[in-house]
């Protein structure tokens, strides 16, 4: 972006963060609260970014914002698809087209996630990076805020065996990669015009020999988990066994991961147990 530009995208997104009612995006209300509008950091906190970068964006000292960055602020306002359009035209960046993998979560859907806020929610993109978590799934599986890059994709975390409270079996591990690899597959048939998914391919590829074996091996994946049970093992009330039942949105290509304990069940009391404990840690 030039001068002009930064300083109009930060006036924008200022402007923009001015009209948006805390309620509407679920933020509590304290009682001293003066501004009608988001603060600064609690639009930081919705986008995934930190307040001093949304600062800089704001006042044109930060003249680069990625489309990645763009896209959670559009969420985070709630923009309309051509606000969501004039901000990324803003940034100097193209309005991802139909030959993109979008990551953009429509209206419709936000109000579904609104209605799941006390339940742990996870929403990822056709590549399986991530779109956005909620605060009862940061207190479940550990905070992702500070997930960068590749760290962000589901399939690198899975095949370099990244840290996860989700407890497999090797063979059941296994699986789960051959799966997520072969799903991204097909979404690679679906957009091969997208050079930010063939980066990320690539960049799965180069940076894991478990990757590349799935990627170009020919055997069938394995069929879909029929139980969708989930055994997570949090540190503070031990093992939580819970339905994990994924959505698709099929015009949007997003998936949506739901977890869930049959209400009265020991597992229920952890799982709620669980979600007040981390929610208190993410709070401080």
């Amino acid at each position: 972006m030039d001068g002009v530009e930064a300083w109009e995208f930060g006036r924008t997104v200022r402007r923009w963060r001015d009209r948006v009612t805390p309620e509407a995006v679920g933020v509590p209300v304290g009682r001293r609260r003066r501004a009608s509008g988001l603060r600064r950091e609690e639009l930081a906190t919705l986008a995934g970014i930190s307040a001093d970068y949304l600062t800089r964006l704001e006042q044109g000292r930060a003249t680069a914002p990625s489309a990645q960055v763009v896209e959670s602020l559009a969420r985070a306002l709630r923009l309309a698809d051509a606000e969501r359009d004039l901000l990324y035209r803003l940034a100097g960046h193209a309005a991802p087209g139909p030959d993109v993998v979008p990551s953009r979560v429509a209206p419709s859907v936000q109000r579904l996630l609104d209605r799941l806020s006390h339940t742990p929610v996870v929403v990822y993109d056709a590549g399986w990076t991530l779109v956005l978590a909620n605060a009862p799934y940061h207190a479940l599986m550990g905070d992702t805020s500070t997930w960068r890059g590749l760290d962000r994709n589901a399939v690198w975390r899975n095949v370099t065996r990244l840290p996860s409270r989700v407890v497999h079996t090797p063979r059941e591990q296994a699986e789960h990669e051959a799966r997520l690899v072969a799903d991204l597959r097909l979404t690679m048939s679906r957009y091969p015009a997208d050079r930010a998914l063939r980066r990320l391919i690539a960049e799965l590829a180069a940076g894991s020999p478990r990757f590349a074996e799935l990627w170009d091996s020919e055997a069938p994946p394995p069929l879909a988990d029929p139980s969708r049970r989930k055994t997570i093992d949090h540190p503070a009330v031990g093992l939580i066994t819970l339905d994990c039942d994924t959505l698709l949105v099929a015009l949007d290509d997003l998936r949506i991961s739901v977890y869930t304990a049959e209400p009265g069940t020991e597992d229920a009391e952890r799982l709620e147990l669980a979600t007040v404990l981390g929610t208190q840690t993410l709070g401080r």
